[in-house]
């Protein structure tokens, strides 16, 4: 009596070995590049939240130079939105016109000052008189 071989059909364990090596090479830089993208989309947030905040301080400030004008309006690490931090510079440049510059960023050694490492956004304007 003969017996016969069936046809097996599967994979050898050195196939899989293979194609599981090759995945893993293969996914690697991919999830590499996933995790560079996600640092770059924490910065920018970062920094579009400084920009923002940035505006919001030049915006009450013009509002104040309307009938203050002669205030000063320089400020050193004031709180912002929790984390974040703002310094503003005041100087006259001459009896009509004030150049402010406002500086934000996020806080992220706490220690409650604004260094200039971590600054974002630095936004200078200048006031005149009315």
């Amino acid at each position: 009596m003969r017996i016969t071989a069936k046809n097996k059909s599967g994979f050898t364990l050195v196939e899989v070995l293979v194609a599981s090596a090759l995945l893993i090479f293969a996914m690697v830089p991919i999830l590499k590049a996933l995790t560079q993208v996600n640092m770059n989309n924490i910065i920018v947030e970062r920094r579009t939240k400084s920009l923002n905040l940035a505006k919001s301080q030049i915006n009450q400030i013009q509002a104040k130079s309307i009938y203050n004008f002669d205030d000063n309006f320089s400020q050193n690490n004031l709180s912002l939105d929790n984390l974040y931090l703002c310094n503003i510079a005041s100087s006259s440049v001459n009896t009509n016109l004030k150049a402010i510059t406002v500086s934000v960023g996020m806080d992220r050694n706490h220690n409650g000052t604004l260094g200039s490492d971590e600054v974002e956004v630095s936004l200078q304007t200048q006031l005149a008189r009315r």
